[in-house]
């Protein structure tokens, strides 16, 4: 029986072995500051857990990130509501006891399968502004989070109003005084934005990124500030969804008073899916745009050397243009029709487009109208250029009536301004518009912000909401090289056809009107030889008529035709 007795022992110890060990293996001890990888087992919790906090630390928020699938994080074991948060850019936040030094919370995967994220732990002192401590929307009572949403066209963040700080054990102030400098109006928000590199959608450059952006001084000395709130400010904000494009947004909220300040969590997006199969960040270039823009890159090379030359060929693809953006925007608003389905209508209409210009001219020859055809879809263009810039995103032109009113007086002036200068305009017209195709056929196949330029236009036609979307957008290296690009292929074709062009007519004549004065001339013309001379065909009828009621001498040929 002894013996028996001390089987059952060792075994007991054993299992408490695995026990205790199984316990510190899903147990992450953090230091405050320091960013740490985390491994959450399948269908299992990690415990995070800070120690050693100071005397001076009043808050501490647990930031925890991932790419794309969601985490909870949870104050106790067993999530419950109000008392946990999910998703990829999670946070809670912990005012301390006056004797607590050390903290907990409890980390799962949403979905039960095993997942990997990055934690970081920021401490912060009774001076310190509160994130989200005045929430009245969000499950959480204080709510550090920015809640992130994001369609074709816009990117909204919301988040909740933040308190000033207080020190450990010490009642939190009131969030509804409306006056005195004690209350929580005084603060102000500061929106910041980070764009990740083009074209990378790995794991090392998202952790890379928001290290960048954790805490109040890498956000400052990284971040793009945007803009700056009130406490009186609606705190939700819409920006511009650029698909494939890696963006952290975060909040900075500061007390001018005390001159301290304190970080959201930040919070990322793709403004994709990395779990749909189709059209998902890795699939974003759709066969069917590849073809439409490829083949329009190479029309469009064409005419940035060869347009005014060939100027029939020119008309056709200006009213390709022309009829295929309008056609898109009113079949895309006024259905709901397949993508693919409206880009084959679309250039099926582009077509009939580019036809009715090439027949308006053969038919009217009308040089002036068709120019300021060529010479509005310049001024497009340049119009577009303008609110690419930062002008763009002036509080003013969020109003639909001063941005379109605007975007058409700088539209029109362009075709205007080269009345004067019919062929000069046109040529102009060909270098630029032309090497600008050859940048969109470059972004079917790798991203370059450049094709926002047009592209934040058409959202803005097709969405009613677009307007309230800030629509900065990053320039990197790519972007640059496509500058270079555009720049090189348009001054190159400007030169080359105003140089090729300088001692032919401005415009080619229009084949019917060429034929109808002549017809008119022959017609009006008594003095003119050919007046008298009748056609060709009535010549050779007349010709056989003669040969075949005449009677030859023997011996005798004439030719059919002298």
């Amino acid at each position: 029986m002894p013996q028996v007795w001390r089987q059952y022992f060792f075994v007991l110890v054993l299992i408490c072995e695995g026990l205790v060990r199984a316990q510190e293996e899903n147990r992450v001890v953090f230091s405050l500051g320091t960013f740490q990888n985390v491994s959450i087992p399948e269908n299992g919790t990690v415990q995070a857990v800070v120690s050693r906090i100071p005397a001076e630390v009043s808050f501490i928020i647990l930031q925890f990130h991932t790419q794309h699938r969601n985490a909870t994080l949870s104050y106790s074991t067993e999530p419950s509501f109000g008392e946990s948060v999910s998703g990829v850019d999670t946070g809670l936040i912990s005012p301390l006891r006056p004797t607590q030094t050390d903290l907990s919370w409890f980390l799962t995967s949403s979905d039960g399968d095993t997942l990997t994220g990055t934690g970081v732990i920021l401490p912060y002192t009774g001076s310190d502004p509160v994130p989200g401590a005045c929430n009245l929307e969000f499950p959480l009572d204080i709510d550090p989070n920015i809640y992130l949403r994001y369609n074709l066209y816009e990117t909204i963040i919301t988040f909740a109003p933040a308190n000033i700080g207080y020190a450990r054990g010490s009642t939190p102030p009131p969030c509804d005084v409306s006056t005195g400098s004690s209350s929580r109006w005084r603060l102000v928000y500061d929106i910041y934005q980070y764009f990740l590199p083009e074209n990378d959608l790995s794991v090392q450059s998202l952790v890379s990124g928001l290290q960048r952006v954790a805490n109040v001084q890498n956000t400052v000395g990284n971040g793009r500030k945007l803009m700056t709130l009130s406490s009186n400010d609606k705190t939700a904000l819409s920006f511009n969804s650029i698909p494939g494009q890696g963006v952290i947004y975060t909040v900075v909220v500061r007390d001018p008073v005390l001159n301290t300040s304190a970080s959201y969590v930040p919070v990322h997006t793709y403004a994709c899916s990395f779990t749909s199969t189709l059209d998902g960040c890795s699939t974003l270039g759709k066969i069917s745009t590849k073809i439409f823009f490829t083949l329009t890159g190479i029309a469009g090379l064409f005419v940035c050397f060869f347009g005014h030359r060939f100027f029939k060929c020119e008309l056709f693809c200006m009213g390709f243009a022309f009829g295929a953006f309008f056609f898109f925007v009113l079949i895309t608003r006024t259905t709901t029709l397949n993508y693919d389905i409206r880009l084959v209508l679309t250039a099926v209409m582009g077509v009939v487009g580019g036809v009715l210009l090439v027949m308006s001219w053969w038919r009217f020859g009308s040089v002036m109208a068709c120019v300021i055809v060529v010479g509005l879809i310049l001024g497009f263009l340049l119009s577009s250029i303008v609110f690419f810039t930062p002008l763009g995103d002036l509080s003013v032109f969020r109003d639909d009536i001063v941005f379109w009113v605007t975007f058409t007086c700088i539209m029109l002036f362009v075709p205007l301004f080269f009345i004067r200068w019919p062929r000069e305009g046109n040529i102009t017209t060909c270098g630029v518009v032309g090497a600008y195709t050859v940048v969109l056929a470059v972004n079917a196949y790798t991203y370059t912000s450049l094709s926002y330029i047009t592209l934040d236009v058409l959202k803005r036609f097709l969405n009613d909401n677009f307007s309230r979307a800030f629509i900065a957008v990053p320039l990197q290296d790519i972007d640059f090289i496509m500058i270079t690009v555009w720049v090189v292929l348009g001054v190159s074709g400007i030169i080359l056809q105003l140089f090729r062009e300088r001692s032919r007519p401005f415009f080619p004549p229009s084949p019917y009107v060429m034929w109808r004065q002549e017809r008119e001339r022959r017609k009006t013309n008594v003095l003119d030889p050919s007046h008298h001379t009748p056609s060709f065909p009535s010549r050779l009828l007349a010709r056989v008529h003669q040969l075949t009621h005449r009677r030859e001498p023997a011996g005798e040929r004439t030719p059919l035709l002298l």
